[in-house]
């Protein structure tokens, strides 16, 4: 066989493997939640201290950010974290909080581990419910 008709036989060997390998899955989309659960999840962080709720100094949010609901072992959980404003001069400070949801109630978690490595999307909630004047 002449080598060009051996080097044509590899390549689309090769070329036909590549096509046919394993795929690999497409990441699992989170559901959104309902946009009364969101602005419940709002008012709740603007409650906690590291979002300001004690602050004597007027603050303001840009980009917040929410992941979940994830499901940890049969917990519904909540991410939260933003930016926030106007009690530090120049570097913005970064206040994170974590709920669980269970049983048409929220509270707060003492458990930042389990918000790690989860996609987050934009919370315009927080922005707008923590930026009213």
């Amino acid at each position: 066989m002449p080598p060009r008709a051996t080097l044509a036989i590899i390549f689309a060997l090769a070329s036909a493997g590549a096509q046919a390998g394993p795929r690999k899955p497409k990441p699992v989309v989170e559901d959104v939640p309902s946009p009364a659960i969101l602005q419940r999840i709002a008012a709740l962080a603007l409650k906690q201290v590291a979002f300001g709720s004690v602050s004597l100094l007027p603050v303001r949010f840009e980009g917040s950010r929410i992941a979940g609901p994830i499901a940890d072992g049969g917990r519904v959980i909540y991410c939260v974290s933003g930016r926030m404003y106007g009690r530090t001069f120049g570097k913005p400070e970064r206040p994170k909080v974590t709920l669980l949801y269970e049983a048409d109630r929220l509270t707060v978690l003492d458990d930042d581990e389990v918000c790690t490595g989860h996609r987050t999307r934009p919370f315009p909630e927080l922005d707008a419910l923590g930026n009213k004047p």
